[in-house]
């Protein structure tokens, strides 16, 4: 049985040498070799999402691009707008009830240097949550409440994981401040 189970570790080894040069860790360096992706995500600054699923969104959007809790300043910007709505795919035949549902939430969000310009990045992202109903209200609330809560946390996983392959394929950096007068050597 051992032997089996070398073989097939052997084997996934053999698949895998030829495409491991091929791959680069997502939160490494730099393609250009200057700072990191984790030190680039740090520097977003997520603009305020208005009602209560923008809530949800934002706090998942602040911890996965700086969960360290550190004041870094910002060097992006980045502005969410959402929309949500609800689906009722089954229904009962016996009550005429909705039996479950569908929170389907899209949001549109664009990456800008915190100095102003043209946006560096910006994308659409859809994710959907199902929940079930019951003739209990709360329940049903409650229930719905934690398909929009599950929903937020796999948009800003969408949106953080496109934003950190801009910044891992060294896509366009903002321009730097321009120097101060003291800084211009003087010819």
């Amino acid at each position: 049985m051992s032997s089996v189970r070398t073989l097939w570790a052997f084997g996934l080894l053999l698949l895998a040498a030829p495409l491991s040069g091929c791959i680069q860790p997502l939160y490494g360096p730099l393609a250009d070799g200057g700072g990191s992706v984790a030190a680039e995500m740090q520097a977003v600054s997520i603009e305020p999402i208005g009602d209560r699923f923008g809530h949800y969104l934002e706090n998942e959007l602040i911890f996965g691009f700086n969960g360290t809790g550190s004041r870094v300043p910002p060097r992006y910007r980045l502005f969410v707008s959402v929309s949500e709505y609800t689906q009722a795919p089954l229904i009962d035949t016996v009550t005429g009830q909705a039996s479950a549902a569908n929170v389907v939430v899209t949001a549109y969000f664009r990456l800008e240097p915190a100095a102003g310009g043209p946006p560096i990045y910006k994308d659409l992202a859809t994710v959907v949550a199902s929940y079930d109903r019951t003739t209990q209200r709360f329940a049903s609330v409650r229930a719905a409440r934690d398909a929009e809560i599950r929903d937020a946390e796999r948009l800003a996983d969408q949106i953080r994981t496109r934003i950190a392959a801009v910044f891992a394929a060294g896509g366009p950096k903002p321009p730097e401040p321009a120097p101060t007068p003291a800084a211009v050597p003087k010819s």
